[in-house]
């Protein structure tokens, strides 16, 4: 009798692969394969758990402004421009230019919460700050479930890091000990800012939880000066609570998935040590 033999290992599921699961983008049978292939590889589940948590966590984030009415003051706008266009058929590659500019400008007013005339607008420099905390949801949400790569430069190089962080954002940084409280340094990142670099620091505690601290200067003010300092904002609106605040021109946003009074002591114990 012949002896059993072992049953074929599935060929490792690549990240394309993945992707394309989450976007929806396979046939059927694709999909039936791969999720099979997947029973017998767990880090591959977790990278795809982790990635449409993150699908989720942006579609939140967003959903606000995706499911908003259009503003009034533009519905006017594209109904006067609608007229136009029918007036002028012969202008009518410049009307529908035009249009989509105003579209785009309304959006992009709206996204900042800052749509011209809205009662309750924030002054510009709340704005620049409200803005900046968004940012700073958006890159906690996109990088603290990451399993492989949650930081660009990992603690056990806290000096350079430090170092090359400060060199980048042009100011001194200071890296906040979260030990007291409970947190670890798990390292950083660089990222793009729209006003220039951000970093980001990541913690993590003895449960796995995350925090991430993202810094930045803000941009300055008409008279070339920098924002003034402010008391601590909380936020939770998107998908991760958040203390921020500006100190001399520099923007700080503290987030995590923690209970208001939890994270305004760890915004403390951070601003403290800057």
């Amino acid at each position: 009798m012949k002896p059993e033999m072992p049953p074929p290992v599935a060929a490792p599921v690549t990240d394309d692969e993945l992707h394309a699961l989450i976007d929806g983008h396979l046939p059927p049978a694709d999909r039936q394969a791969i999720e099979a292939r997947l029973l017998q590889q767990p880090e591959a589940s977790r990278r795809l758990a982790d990635w449409r948590a993150q699908r989720e966590a942006l579609r939140a984030l967003h959903a606000p402004l995706l499911e908003a009415p259009v503003p009034q003051p533009m519905r006017d706008v594209l109904g006067r421009a609608a007229a136009t266009r029918r007036q002028t058929n012969d202008w009518w590659r410049w009307g529908g230019m035009a249009a989509s500019v105003v579209v785009a400008f309304g959006l992009g007013w709206l996204s900042h919460g800052s749509w011209p005339g809205r009662a309750g607008t924030p002054s510009l420099a709340g704005q620049r700050s409200l803005a900046f905390a968004q940012q700073a949801a958006v890159a906690h949400v996109v990088y603290s479930p990451e399993v492989r790569h949650p930081v660009e430069v990992s603690a056990s190089e806290q000096a350079h890091l430090v170092q090359w962080l400060s060199k980048r954002l042009g100011k001194p940084l200071a890296m906040p000990d979260l030990g007291p409280q409970g947190y670890q340094l798990m390292g950083g990142r660089l990222l793009p800012g729209d006003t220039g670099a951000r970093a980001q620091f990541m913690y993590q505690d003895a449960s796995g939880v995350r925090l991430t601290l993202y810094l930045g200067a803000l941009d300055t003010g008409p008279n070339g000066a920098a924002g003034d300092e402010t008391a601590f904002r909380f936020t939770d609106d998107g998908p991760v609570p958040r203390f921020y605040w500006v100190d001399q021109g520099f923007g700080y946003a503290l987030a995590g998935p923690l209970p208001r009074e939890t994270l305004l002591a760890l915004a403390r114990a951070v601003h403290g040590q800057l």
